[in-house]
């Protein structure tokens, strides 16, 4: 990526402080967030063909999550990202998995399927899990000097 000078540099307030790198976990941590915000949403199961939202219970609760997830990206301290990172991926999995067991308690196998919004609330918890692990090993990398 290509930098550009001090005084080439478009700001409303001009500055010579150098910005702190974004950590490469913190990246994908936005990609899980947006998965599962947008996750909770869509349908969470197929029921005879209909399909039943996830905002009308659990996906509220990993909507939620994904707040703590979003704050871990915007803190600027590494570890307090990497608690709420955990945090969101510990609430976009167990959510979802006790979503799958209640249904499968309820009616078995038959009549029933998992719609995009738990895979994709799934999906991103394992993601954000990924990043709270990397958050707590990998120090921030070091802002170039110029």
């Amino acid at each position: 990526m290509a930098t550009t000078p001090a005084e080439r540099r478009v700001s409303l307030v001009p500055s010579t402080r150098a910005r702190q790198p974004v950590h490469p976990a913190r990246k994908r941590l936005i990609l899980a967030v947006v998965l599962v915000m947008i996750g909770s949403f869509l349908p969470w199961l197929y029921v005879g063909g209909a399909p039943k939202s996830g905002a009308l219970g659990p996906g509220l609760w990993t909507f939620y999550g994904a707040m703590l997830g979003l704050a871990g990206v915007l803190l600027p301290f590494r570890k307090v990202g990497a608690v709420h990172a955990g945090l969101m991926a510990a609430i976009a999995l167990v959510v979802p998995a006790w979503q799958l067991v209640h249904v499968l308690s309820l009616v078995g196998t038959g009549g029933w399927m998992p719609g995009p919004g738990l895979v994709m609330v799934a999906g991103g918890g394992v993601l954000a899990l990924g990043c709270a692990a990397r958050l707590l090993r990998e120090p921030l990398p070091v802002a170039p000097q110029s």
